[in-house]
């Protein structure tokens, strides 16, 4: 959500920030539903006092025996009571078409945001690992002779339709064991702390972390109005909503393993086969909860810690920083982190770690108090999976992928597999 004095103050600086993000221009109309609101307030405000004089009047006129102006100055009280509601009403009406305006605008981009319409212009910061090469064409994961005995996609579409998964034995072993691998790393390297909170919440949370009210079709909502959690952002963030936090107690660092649900609008047609994009899948997400002035520098501690998986478990990547087209609608600055798959002979997206300012602390109403006292002020969240579990799990079976179909997996893992470093090709672990 945005700040209407700063808009108020620099109308053409907004302006100018959502035209970055490919947005219309939106200050005339957000100043002249602001001042509609506000005219609708002083006026109540000027006939409330009016009829408070008439009130003190009343009493005096029936004192003094003048039935005329007791009369009079009773019926104008009574107008007053009915032009005072009349005025709220109007101006509650303004004020809520202004949060719908302001709800539905993206948050502005950092100045130092690269500018560009989509993926083709983000920039790469660095890489990291080199792409393993291959003495035989590589399969994708789905196609791996040990894999293919615990991937199961046509017993999960009969459960529940396309765009699922049944994961046994093994590979649902490997894939456990990366989510408690990336958790235990984030808890005791990494100073994140781990929650396990619901996957249902109430629509005000969804509408706190931007999902609502303008990306409701991106996710699912159950008869009785709970929404399902595309991620673990919106319990993780939300557990400060309406709090005043302070100031010693930032950051607050927090780290979820989570089922998520996507509906993937809008990606018909798009990575169909394999498990790359699924309506349910699990991720580690870190949440950071921080002070203003620290944004930026936990924005890089993020998305180091993210970085920091990969590189523990031999995954080539590259960072790249998302263009002002290419960034999710909370955020003012995006690092994407894409892991090499072999099998695509491309990097695909494992992580994205933005920096959202106080954009969803202002819907949260989520603030700290000074030290040393003062006004609160807005804390600034942070999100960034830590990594999502199905493509590492996807990552770590292409990188590792032999000709005979086996899967050397990494070192890293093994204290999480009793010790089995191999996926063979009848799908066990040796």
């Amino acid at each position: 959500m945005h700040d209407i004095r700063a808009i108020r103050e620099n109308p053409d600086a907004f302006d100018a920030a959502l035209a970055r993000r490919g947005v219309a221009p939106a200050s005339a109309e957000i100043l002249a539903i602001d001042a509609a609101r506000r005219t609708k307030i002083q006026a109540a405000e000027e006939a409330q006092a009016a009829r408070n004089a008439a009130s003190k009047e009343v009493g005096q006129a029936k004192a003094a025996g003048d039935e005329a102006a007791f009369e009079r100055l009773r019926a104008l009280v009574a107008k007053k009571k009915d032009e005072i509601a009349r005025l709220e009403d109007e101006a509650k009406a303004e004020d809520a078409k202004l949060d719908d305006l302001l709800m539905r605008l993206p948050n502005l981009p950092l100045d130092d945001v690269p500018d560009g319409a989509d993926e083709g212009d983000n920039v790469e910061l660095r890489r990291w690992g080199t792409p393993r090469g291959f003495d035989f064409k590589p399969r994708e994961h789905f196609d791996i002779a040990g894999v293919q005995p615990g991937m199961a996609f046509e017993t999960a579409a009969k459960l529940s339709g396309a765009r699922f998964v049944v994961l046994t034995g093994a590979v649902a072993r490997i894939h456990r064991a990366l989510a408690q691998f990336m958790l235990d790393t984030h808890t005791t390297e990494n100073g994140l702390t781990e929650v396990n909170a619901p996957v249902l919440v109430r629509e005000e949370m969804m509408v706190g972390t931007g999902q609502l009210p303008k990306f409701g079709e991106d996710s699912y909502q159950t008869r009785e109005g709970w929404w399902l959690i595309p991620t673990s952002e919106v319990t993780l963030t939300n557990t400060v909503s309406g709090d005043i936090l302070n100031a010693p107690d930032l950051p607050r660092r927090m780290t979820a393993h989570s089922l998520c649900f996507r509906s993937e609008a809008g990606s018909a047609g798009k990575d169909t086969r394999g498990m790359l994009r699924q309506h349910q899948f699990e991720k580690v997400e870190m949440v950071s909860i921080t002070h203003p002035e620290k944004g930026r520098e936990e924005h890089e501690r993020m998305t180091r810690c993210a970085e920091g998986i990969l590189e523990r478990l031999g995954l080539p990547y590259r960072t790249v920083m998302l263009c002002t087209g290419d960034m999710g609608f909370g955020a003012r600055i995006t690092h994407d982190i894409e892991v090499w798959l072999p099998g695509q002979d491309t990097y695909r997206e494992i992580s994205s770690v933005s920096l959202c300012g106080d954009f969803q602390a202002r819907r949260m109403n989520a603030r700290f108090r000074p030290e040393g006292g003062g006004k609160p002020d807005y804390v600034h969240t942070l999100n960034g999976s830590g990594v999502a579990v199905g493509r590492c799990l996807i990552a770590v079976l292409e990188n590792g992928q032999k000709e005979d179909g086996s899967v050397t997996l990494p070192e890293t893992l093994a204290p999480w597999l009793g010790g089995k470093t191999t996926l063979t090709p009848a799908g066990e672990l040796s």
